[in-house]
């Protein structure tokens, strides 16, 4: 694991570096998500990261971009929650320690900022799900991720 890391916002100014991270880890295993459709990926990057509430945040470890969060920030009645639409650490990094080590900068960023929650959702099936149960996060049993088709 990198010994010398640190957690910086992020914006659509570093979007070159988000897309690479992003497509390096998604377009792979577990996931094979294809993001061929560069205009796709880019309006899929600009509705996470481009927005007033959006809050997007990068590990660097040695000066690169090693991690990223990108998600949003909801404004719930029971207080303030950070939305993680994605997580990621650069393939090479996953196992190591690096995630649960920028979880925990995210989590100390947030609690700095006054925001009480995370909230996320992953698929059962990948490694992501058995990460989150680690580092902490619950499933709630009351709600359930729902998807309608349209043809």
């Amino acid at each position: 694991m990198a010994m010398n890391c640190e957690i910086k916002r992020l914006s659509m100014a570093d979007v070159s570096a988000i897309k690479e991270l992003f497509v390096g880890v998604f377009a792979n295993e577990p996931w094979n998500d294809d993001w061929s459709d560069e205009a796709q990926l880019m309006r899929y990057l600009e509705d996470i990261a481009g927005n007033n509430n959006s809050l997007s945040l990068g590990l660097y470890a040695e000066g690169a971009l090693c991690g990223i969060a990108l998600g949003s920030i909801i404004h719930w009645y029971t207080g303030t929650e950070y939305y993680i639409r994605e997580f990621c650490v650069r393939r090479d990094s996953q196992g190591s320690g690096l995630g649960s080590l920028f979880m925990g900068k995210i989590e100390d960023f947030l609690k700095s900022d006054g925001i009480f929650s995370i909230i996320l959702s992953t698929d059962v099936d990948t490694p992501a799900h058995g990460f989150y149960l680690k580092n902490g996060f619950g499933e709630l049993p009351k709600a359930r991720f729902f998807h309608k088709g349209l043809k």
